[in-house]
């Protein structure tokens, strides 16, 4: 796929939007629509004044060059580490901390409100701590027994 637009790094790092007339946008923005669910498809290259700027139906459509510039920017915007099992919880009365394993490490998170769990497609939950931080169960019933206990007392 060729698209009508090119991308860049400028000096800064950032990224630059290159339109089929020349039109440069410094500093634009890659935003998935569906993060979770369908990461490679629709991705909107945003301008500094919120306007979009190009639609990519499929990341991996683009070329090389322009998919890796996207996907290393989104890399750097998107942190969502993916719970791979919860080792205790303080309390089933919320907030609560969990102590729990990621694919980033071991870490805790304070649960505020059970609404800050949100189920999503299939069997995966957005769990959201009082940070901001959002948390996947991609599967909760691949879970191991003792997690899944735990987390039913939320659900």
């Amino acid at each position: 796929m060729n698209p009508n637009f090119q991308l860049e790094r400028n000096a800064h790092g950032h990224l630059v939007h290159i339109a089929a007339n020349g039109d440069r946008s410094e500093n634009c923005i890659p935003v998935r629509a569906f993060p979770i669910g369908a990461p490679d498809e629709g991705v909107s290259l945003m301008g500094t004044d919120g306007h979009e700027l190009a639609w990519i139906d499929r990341l991996s459509a683009l070329a090389d060059a322009p998919r890796r510039l996207i996907e290393d920017e989104l890399a750097q915007r998107e942190f969502t580490p993916e719970i791979r099992r919860i080792r205790s919880v303080s309390t089933y009365a919320t907030p609560t901390t969990w102590d729990v394993e990621t694919d980033r490490g071991d870490t805790r998170l304070v649960l505020e409100v059970e609404e800050n769990i949100r189920r999503l497609d299939g069997h995966a939950l957005l769990v959201a701590d009082d940070r901001g931080v959002h948390f996947l169960i991609r599967d909760r019933f691949a879970l191991d027994k003792a997690s899944r206990r735990m987390l039913e007392r939320f659900l």
